[in-house]
């Protein structure tokens, strides 16, 4: 799907789900991954079985939602690395509850790791894609970005910003030759749809069973949210910025 050979990533989120899956399929796609989690454990473990298959990796433990660590963790991936040519921007919570059951705390957190987030690590790392000749983002969003879903306000409110932020950045930074372009994935078998489950007091089976009523007749898997990663990372898609790719199984389509 896309041939990474020689370059340089830094996955926020990279520690499961999502992310630990595009960090696993960049690396052998033969691109060096720093793979940056507030689960530092879980980052050493991904980094691990990079450099366990032949790979180049770093683990980095990094809270998305705090300046201070964004920085570093893009310099540290740059030392590592010798430079940055890729972002993954995977980092994301959720809370499923309406606008009355959320608290302004965790209406804060979530706007923090799941936007501000994009802004910060973007922001450190545009600088060493410019110095490199040109690079590229990654923005995962969720197909609720694009349209609304029921007691998830918050979340939805924040994947739509990412979309938005997405079109906007490719816009300031394509004269830069950086693409930037955004994933919106419908419902995959990761954690985070395990703890949605939870947060709504749902068996989890018939929760995971629920969210496979799509026209494919599945949820998604983590890999396939990496293999459309790897495309628009690659030079495959070198024609390709500003865009919003839905990998949900056809939940969106009618």
């Amino acid at each position: 799907m896309g041939d990474l050979e020689g370059r340089r990533a830094l996955v926020s989120g990279g520690a499961s789900g999502i992310g630990r899956a595009i960090a696993l399929a960049f690396s052998g796609a033969g691109a060096a991954v720093a793979v940056a989690d507030l689960d530092e454990s879980g980052a050493r473990t991904v980094s691990r079985e990079i450099h366990s298959a032949g790979g180049r990796s770093a683990a980095i433990r990094c809270d998305v939602s705090a300046e201070p660590d964004c920085r570093r963790a893009v310099e540290e991936a740059a030392a590592a690395f010798g430079g940055l040519d890729l972002l993954v921007n995977c980092a994301g919570i959720i809370r499923r509850a309406s606008v009355l059951d959320t608290t302004e705390e965790e209406w804060d957190r979530l706007m923090a790791v799941n936007v501000k987030s994009v802004f910060l690590l973007s922001r450190h790392a545009i600088p060493h894609m410019v110095s490199a000749g040109g690079g590229v983002i990654v923005n995962i969003s969720s197909g609720w970005g694009l349209t609304g879903g029921r007691m998830a306000a918050a979340y939805c409110a924040s994947k739509a910003a990412v979309v938005n932020l997405t079109k906007a950045m490719a816009l300031d930074h394509a004269p830069q030759n950086i693409r930037v372009v955004c994933i919106c994935p419908g419902d995959t078998d990761t954690p985070m749809l395990r703890h949605e489950a939870r947060q709504l007091d749902r068996p989890v089976e018939g929760f995971l069973r629920e969210a496979a009523d799509r026209p494919l007749g599945r949820i998604g898997t983590p890999d396939d949210i990496a293999h459309a990663a790897l495309y628009l990372a690659g030079d495959r898609a070198a024609f390709v910025t500003g865009a919003v790719l839905v990998v949900d199984g056809g939940g969106l389509a009618g």
